[in-house]
């Protein structure tokens, strides 16, 4: 063939396969938005599959507010005169008038933090999807944001801290999430805004509402705080005590109202991490979405994530989008979280709560307390839930300089040998006809506000049984070994009123080769165990 014909040839194909690759792209991008930022188009969403069968995750809620080891809220807390967190940070870093929290933010550099390991660990212990934190409360973003200067590539750590954590996620292949809870630091740091009432430095201001002019010479010359903090504004109504925060979470009862240039600089930052890091999950710590009643701005997020996700995905939402105390038509919309809490009923929607082995951000009491939840607490509440229709996201706390502590290590080791045995009872599993039996069935553990109630439980006993099914098989979890060797399930009896008849073919232990004897009669079925236990913490019967 004559070089130059070749030469076109080439030149053709390479022209014609770039073309058909743009216009491919153009395609996609090219895709009308399925979804309106308004209640009646959000509510075309219907939760992936894949999230329904994946059942439980886990969480790094970590940022500079771990850098103290003083738990939740450092943020806000350590400008309480008297409390806590205010006595250990003036014994540690200085008086908040001198030494605020824009101080603690250098100080926090991740020296071990190692985010690949950390995420092949929680995969290990069968974490289906991970969450990072992209900012807390303190306002403080954890990439590089174009419309926050104060983040984590400029200052602290210096490093993109979602970047390394997504890079770790997609290496791993799990679905990845990102939280955001900065819409409320503007009546969350009015603490900033007070003084001292005694003392010798009484009534002299703290740091919240320094400017930028007054940096010079500092660390921080050439920032803002105010973008920070975001306190030149007058305070809630009932600010002086520290608890009204907790009533005006919905921007109700007298919350100091933001300004447009705040809702507008958190709506930017928020579209910039999800073009950027295009997460799979995004939850809100928010009454419904971010600013919701006073700003439709959380419409708008919630509208743009979905159909970016769509564009990404040939026109199917693959994403989930998580709203706290929602009505029944925003459950329509959104998933429902239930922060540190459990329903009492099955939901007929996908939903999730979400926990923490302790504190949400590194708590050195709890440590030396030994008060994280234990792996048994962990995996009864995560098969309650299951059992309801949700999923389980755990936060495992995370010390300042990115490693978790071996109390913590020893835990999900234990999750994950328990997971290993009876993960067939977990994943990809959906509800049966009831959730479960026994006494806790009959307790009355209302939900309060966005969950909290995960501590009213008594302890389970044998005759508590939570039920899932999968295939032809019903899988019986036994929240507790009985201790005459046998289990009673009346809820399989032959005539029981709550289901429908089942006839019973087989009866297996998972982790136990072996079948089992049984009788079921009209009253119910009865299993005879094994002497053997295959774990400490409960056990699951596979009934075809």
């Amino acid at each position: 063939m004559n070089k130059n014909i070749f030469k076109t040839l080439v030149l053709f194909t390479v022209l014609g396969t770039t073309l058909n690759a743009q216009a491919q792209q153009k395609k996609q991008i090219d895709l009308p938005d399925i979804f309106q930022p308004n209640w009646e188009s959000l509510a075309q969403y219907e939760a992936p599959e894949w999230f329904r069968n994946a059942k439980f995750g886990i969480w790094a809620h970590w940022g500079p507010q771990c850098q103290p080891e003083q738990g939740d809220w450092y943020a806000r807390g350590m400008y309480d005169e008297g409390s806590g967190q205010y006595n250990a940070h003036v014994k540690t870093y200085g008086h908040p008038s001198v030494t605020g929290f824009k101080d603690i933010i250098p100080t926090w550099k991740a020296e071990k933090w190692n985010p690949e390991r950390l995420v092949t660990l929680y995969k290990k212990v069968g974490a289906q999807y991970f969450f990072a934190m992209g900012n807390h409360h303190d306002n403080f973003d954890l990439w590089d944001s174009k419309h926050q200067k104060w983040n984590s590539v400029n200052m602290g750590p210096k490093r993109d801290i979602l970047a390394a954590w997504s890079k770790a996620a997609k290496k791993n292949k799990l679905p990845f999430g990102v939280s955001i809870h900065a819409s409320h630091a503007w009546t969350w740091y009015e603490t900033a805004q007070r003084a001292d009432r005694s003392g010798p430095l009484k009534d002299v201001p703290y740091d919240g509402n320094l400017t930028k002019a007054e940096g010079k010479g500092k660390w921080w010359d050439g920032y803002d705080p105010q973008e920070l903090y975001r306190q030149n504004h007058p305070l809630s109504k009932g600010s002086e005590d520290v608890k009204s925060l907790w009533a005006q979470w919905d921007w109700n009862n007298g919350a100091a109202r933001p300004t447009q240039e705040y809702i507008d600089n958190f709506y930017q930052r928020t579209i910039d991490m999800i073009d950027n890091y295009q997460p799979d999950l995004l939850y809100f710590d928010d009454t419904t979405l971010p600013l919701w009643p006073i700003s439709t701005v959380g419409l708008d997020i919630a509208a743009h994530f979905y159909n970016s996700n769509a564009k990404k995905n040939k026109g199917k939402v693959d994403a989930v989008l998580f709203g706290k105390i929602l009505s029944e038509q925003q459950k329509d919309c959104l998933v429902w979280d239930v922060e540190r809490g459990v329903p009492d009923q099955v939901q007929e929607k996908a939903w999730q709560t979400c926990t923490c082995l302790g504190s949400w951000h590194y708590s050195k009491t709890d440590y030396d307390n030994d008060s994280y939840k234990s792996s048994k607490k962990v995996v009864h509440m995560l098969i309650d839930i299951v059992s309801k229709n949700g999923n389980l996201l755990l936060n495992v706390p995370i010390r300042g300089d990115g490693s978790i502590d071996e109390k913590e290590e020893k835990i999900l080791h234990e999750i994950g040998d328990w997971m290993q045995v009876n993960k067939a009872g977990i994943f990809d599993t959906r509800p049966w006809k009831i959730y479960g039996e026994g006494p806790s069935t009959e307790e009355n553990r209302p939900l309060n506000a966005a969950g909290f109630n995960e501590d009213k439980e008594n302890a389970y006993t044998a005759a508590d049984i939570r039920f899932v099914q999968k295939g032809d098989a019903i899988y019986a979890h036994i929240l507790a070994w009985p201790s005459d060797g046998s289990v009673t399930i009346k809820s399989l009896g032959k005539k029981n009123k709550k289901v429908p008849a089942v006839t019973v073919k087989t009866v297996s232990l998972l982790g136990y080769k072996k079948k089992l004897e049984f009788n079921q009669n009209e009253e119910a079925l009865s299993v005879t165990l094994p002497s053997e236990k295959p774990n400490q913490i409960s056990l699951v019967l596979k009934i075809n």
